[in-house]
C-alpha cells in the first residue's frame, strides 16, 4: 500500500484555496478532499507494515501550534512548471514535527528523504505547464493568504492511484498537545 504523512486543513482553508481554481491551461486541480499539506511521502509499504508506521507515528509528542499559508509558487523542471502550489512562511513548530516524523520513519529503515523539505499544499498539476503563463497567475495571486489554523494533529495517508487521479485515505490521526 502507498503511505504518506501529511496535515489536514480545515474545510475553510479548503474553500479559501478552491477559489484559487482556475485561469491555468491544463491544470488538473486538486479535489478539495485531498487537500493536505505533506510531511513525509513513505511510498509503497508491504501488507502488515503500515502497523510499525502507525506505532511509530502514534509516539510522537509535539505540541499544537498555528499556521498560515502566505505565498503560491511553482515547482518547474528545465523552464516547465510541473506543480502549483500554496507555501507556508516560516514555521519552527511545523519543522520540528516533520524532523520527528522524519526520524521516526528512518528508525523504521525507512530510506531517509534527500529532498529539502519546502512545505507546500499542491494545488494544481500542470503537463508542461507554461512557466510565463503560470507566472501571471502567481502575480495575479500576490498577497495570497489562508489562516491561521490551528495544527491540532497529523495524519497518516493510504493513497489509492486511479482513473481521474489519486484518492487519500486517512487512516490514523495523531493528536497534538494543546
Amino acid at each position: 500500500m502507498r503511505l504518506f504523512v501529511g496535515i489536514p486543513l480545515p474545510e475553510d482553508v479548503r474553500a479559501r484555496l478552491g477559489e484559487l481554481k482556475g485561469g491555468l491551461q491544463g491544470a488538473r486541480w486538486v479535489r478539495p478532499g485531498n487537500l493536505h499539506l505533506s510531511l513525509r511521502f513513505i511510498g509503497e509499504v508491504p501488507g502488515g507494515g503500515e502497523a510499525d508506521i502507525d506505532e511509530a507515528l502514534a509516539a510522537i509528542e509535539a505540541p499544537a501550534f498555528p499556521l498560515t499559508l502566505s505565498e503560491l509558487g511553482c515547482f518547474d523542471r528545465r523552464g516547465r512548471v510541473h506543480a502549483v502550489w500554496a507555501g507556508v512562511g516560516v514555521s519552527d513548530p511545523l519543522m520540528r514535527l516533520r524532523a520527528k516524523v522524519e526520524h521516526a520513519l528512518v528508525r523504521l529503515d525507512h530510506e531517509p528523504e534527500h529532498r529539502k523539505f519546502k512545505p507546500h499544499v499542491t494545488l494544481a498539476r500542470m503537463k508542461n505547464g507554461s512557466a510565463s503563463e503560470v507566472g501571471h497567475y502567481l502575480e495575479a495571486l500576490n498577497g495570497f493568504s489562508a489562516g491561521p489554523f490551528e495544527v491540532d494533529c497529523f495524519t497518516l495517508y493510504r493513497s489509492h492511484l486511479g482513473h481521474g487521479g489519486a484518492h487519500y485515505q486517512a487512516l490514523a490521526d495523531y493528536g497534538l498537545e494543546n
